[in-house]
């Protein structure tokens, strides 16, 4: 699958992990931006790392920024 936008996180939910969307396809709940990165690549996304998805404006990020990972 290559991805379109959007790719969404959204807020941190009660155990700090957040759910990951690329347009209607869940990805998976992440715990940290690595996941995020491994969720995109295995979606189909190529040369993606932790720097591309803390700048990247494919991204909307929802009830927080990269780094906020507890409720």
């Amino acid at each position: 699958m290559v991805i379109v936008q959007p790719i969404v996180i959204y807020p941190p939910g009660g155990d700090g992990g957040r759910r990951v969307r690329a347009a209607d396809r869940f990805l998976g709940m992440a715990y940290g931006v690595l996941d995020i990165v491994e969720f995109l690549r295995l979606a189909g996304l190529e040369n993606v790392d932790d720097d591309w998805v803390r700048q990247s404006d494919r991204i909307e990020w929802r009830g927080g920024g990269p780094d906020a990972w507890a409720r």
